[in-house]
């Protein structure tokens, strides 16, 4: 068993009291991280406030070349990163795992260190000049969850950084190894207070509303539930922090019905069950014309059925559990009631431990909570359809709008129904798909902002005008 340290001024810094983390895939004690009080928070951010003028002022060249190296490092240790985020995740090492993870989370270090900003010219004439040059903000507060951690963590670490602010982290309770690991090798790089990260199970102090209220902290970039994003934004009202917040989706795929079930069965499935379901933009929702719906349905479950699950640590596997014991019981209520009200197709019970099959329900009525809650586990409502407009309705009537897909053998059909979906990305015949030049982000209750490309990184500045 591992201990593991806070980063705080570029020193590892140990807690009061610690608080253990499990493997989801046996229950076993993986490493205990430290348990940080309101007063290590507070010395996190003043050592981040600190650090901020010399960081910002530092010629953009070699703020670009600082942080292209931390793509570097984390490349040199991509493999034993990958086995703690195992460990601790549930996710299996292979396939759409934790090696895919950290290998995205090196491209998205190296795209973003690569992006600049350059002063934009609005007027140069006889009427004199007008540039708008963007700005480093400040301290970023930075709180992300235990689906992604380490990729999500470098997107917002990178971005932040490379505009030339200051950060400290802090990731979910419940995966927070993998992230103290990586701030520590990453910091290693970096001036003393450029990156910290604090940890905590919130039994000492709630350190995300901390963040949130802190005075010190002059943005917040969050990456988890609706619920607590609003908080966030709530408490973050007060010191008129900037915000960008990536919060829930529950994303509908639209199949047309000219497609082949069999040809697009295996990207639905890991357009939907891609981290066993426990993402953002997965697919939460399939919506099938009737005269595609049973095949489809077939499709689908004998796909699903080769698709192994167990342990993340024994290669081979595909899926591994439900991280934790919160989500697990949360899929397990949604799963239960869509049995008693429409027809399983797969799966439906409880397996060992955190343990959840593949589950696909059929003929589940409109309000089902299963097609109305965002279910971010490994069970997809499979819902018939006899008219496009229909489909494209309910698509839109969800209260989120993270993504969307159309899946269609013509793909003018379906771009043109693809921005009809109410949004922030949407796929032609894939689902989930983000890459770093691209922006993401939400629509209604899904989030404020974008990160990720040059957007991104202008969300990461403050903007000024400037007239000569």
């Amino acid at each position: 068993m591992l201990d593991f340290g806070m980063t705080i001024g570029g020193r590892k810094v140990a807690a009061r009291e610690t608080f253990a983390v499990r493997n989801p895939a046996t229950g076993e004690v993986v490493g205990q991280a430290p348990n940080a009080t309101l007063d290590d928070l507070d010395a996190a951010v003043a050592v981040a406030v600190a650090a901020f003028p010399a960081w910002a002022a530092l010629p953009d060249a070699q703020r670009q070349a600082a942080c292209a190296a931390l793509a570097g490092v984390l490349g040199e240790h991509a493999e034993a990163l990958a086995r703690l985020l195992t460990q601790e995740q549930g996710k299996p090492l292979s396939g759409l795992g934790s090696r895919f993870e950290m290998g995205g989370a090196q491209a998205w270090a190296g795209h973003t260190a690569s992006l600049s900003l350059p002063v934009k010219v609005l007027q140069d004439d006889n009427q004199g000049r007008v540039e708008l040059h963007r700005k480093p903000i400040g301290v970023v507060g930075s709180i992300t969850p235990w689906n992604w951690p380490v990729m999500i963590a470098i997107w917002h670490i990178l971005p932040a950084l490379r505009a030339g602010n200051t950060v400290v982290i802090k990731p979910s309770p419940y995966t927070p190894l993998s992230t103290l690991k990586a701030v520590e090798l990453m910091a290693g790089l970096l001036p003393p207070g450029v990156l910290n990260v604090v940890t905590s199970d919130d039994r000492l102090a709630n350190l995300g509303a901390a963040m949130a209220a802190h005075p010190g902290i002059r943005k917040i970039v969050f990456t988890g539930s609706c619920g607590t994003g609003e908080k966030i934004m709530q408490t973050a009202a007060h010191t008129m922090k900037r915000l960008t917040l990536e919060m829930g989706g529950n994303d509908a795929g639209i199949v047309l019905p000219d497609c082949d079930p069999q040809a697009i069965a295996e990207g639905l499935f890991w357009g939907a069950f891609i981290n066993n379901g426990q993402t953002c933009a997965a697919m939460k929702r399939l919506y099938v014309p009737d005269s595609l719906h049973d095949a489809v349905c077939e499709a689908l479950v004998a796909y699903a059925r080769g698709v192994p699950m167990g342990n993340g640590m024994e290669e081979g596997n595909a899926l591994g559990p439900v991280n934790n014991r919160m989500q697990f019981d949360k899929v397990s209520r949604l799963v239960a009631d869509a049995s008693r009200s429409g027809r399983v197709l797969l799966g439906g019970g409880e397996g060992e431990g955190l343990f959840f099959p593949v589950t696909l329900v059929a003929d589940l009525p409109e309000d089902a909570p299963l097609i109305t809650e965002e279910q971010f586990g490994p069970a997809l409502p499979i819902i018939r359809y006899t008219d496009v407009e229909a489909a494209i309705a309910a698509a839109n009537a969800s209260d989120n709008g993270l993504g969307g897909s159309v899946w269609s053998r013509d793909p003018a059909r379906a771009k043109e129904i693809a921005l009809r979906l109410d949004c922030g990305s949407v796929w032609v015949n894939r689902h989930g798909a983000i890459q770093p030049n691209a922006p993401f982000g939400g629509t209604k209750r899904s989030g404020i902002g974008r990160e990720f490309g040059e957007e991104g990184l202008h969300e990461m500045t403050e903007m000024q005008t400037l007239f000569c």
